[in-house]
């Protein structure tokens, strides 16, 4: 008789553990590329609510902007987010697409600033010779 009090209770845990975690499909979900571009964006709009934009102002609300270019709102976000946290191995793939995109964009800016730096460095020889009465070429005029 224990044994089957012992089985109900584990098949009870069970299907109660499991039938929180199902969650139902929406029915305007976000498709898993579509999502990817979107928690790109998101991300960078957390990093950038600390950084001063162009008016010099900070605690910008970005994420507004973020929905508007993908013609969704926070309601439809905030449920396609939740199916997906549901199923792990979805979730962990899109992750993992928005982790290796934002390295990318992180290589692409750091080769872009060496490339600004190496510029700017030239036009300060060049200013710099250019005041002294030099040539580019470092020969008096």
């Amino acid at each position: 008789m224990s044994k089957y009090i012992y089985m109900l209770c584990v098949g009870f845990f069970i299907v109660a553990c499991t039938s929180n975690t199902i969650i139902k499909k929406p029915d305007n979900l976000i498709p898993k590329d579509q999502m990817v571009d979107l928690l790109t964006d998101m991300l960078l709009a957390t990093g950038g609510q600390s950084v001063k934009n162009v008016d010099l102002q900070r605690r910008i609300n970005y994420f507004a902007i973020v929905f508007e270019k993908y013609n969704i709102d926070s309601v439809r976000f905030k449920e396609s987010n939740y199916y997906y946290t549901s199923r792990i191995d979805d979730y962990d793939e899109i992750l993992g697409k928005v982790d290796m995109r934002l390295k990318s964009l992180k290589e692409q800016f750091e080769k872009e600033q060496i490339f600004n730096d190496s510029i700017e460095g030239v036009m300060n020889d060049s200013i710099r010779f250019y005041k002294k009465g030099l040539d580019d070429e470092g020969i008096v005029k």
